[in-house]
């Protein structure tokens, strides 16, 4: 029996009011519970804890495809219409991003849309888009 699950990510930053800002401000986050030194974020339906403290070490050596990527980093997948919708309010921003909104794998199983780009803190976030959530784990 499945039953459904969402996922808690607690990882440091630097500012609580830079991340604040980014979370909630920029990515649309709504958010929780805080203390002096750490705040929760509805992350897109999932829960991520956000504590003081010196981010982990990245370095872009995933590889996927032509491109290296930040790892380790957080990831999120998301319907297409949604994932458009944000790649057009942070491309609107003026986000810098580590890779531009792009279509990966065309026309291949797993087709899929990403972006990349970094928090205040520099942890990376990926963000994936499907046209059908069913080619998530296709191979």
């Amino acid at each position: 029996m499945q039953v459904p699950a969402l996922f808690h990510l607690a990882y440091h930053v630097r500012d609580l009011d830079a991340s604040r800002a980014f979370y909630g401000g920029l990515l649309g986050c709504t958010e929780g519970r805080s203390t002096d030194t750490w705040v929760d974020f509805d992350f897109f339906g999932h829960q991520i804890s956000l504590h003081l403290g010196e981010p982990f070490k990245t370095t872009n050596t995933g590889r996927v495809g032509d491109h290296l990527v930040p790892m380790p980093h957080l990831g999120l997948v998301l319907p297409m219409p949604a994932w458009r919708e944000l790649a057009d309010r942070l491309e609107a921003q003026g986000l810098d991003f580590v890779l531009k909104p792009q279509i990966r794998f065309a026309g291949q199983p797993g087709e899929q849309a990403t972006m990349f780009f970094l928090d205040p803190s520099g942890n990376p976030i990926e963000v994936k888009g499907f046209a059908s959530m069913g080619g998530v784990f296709e191979s």
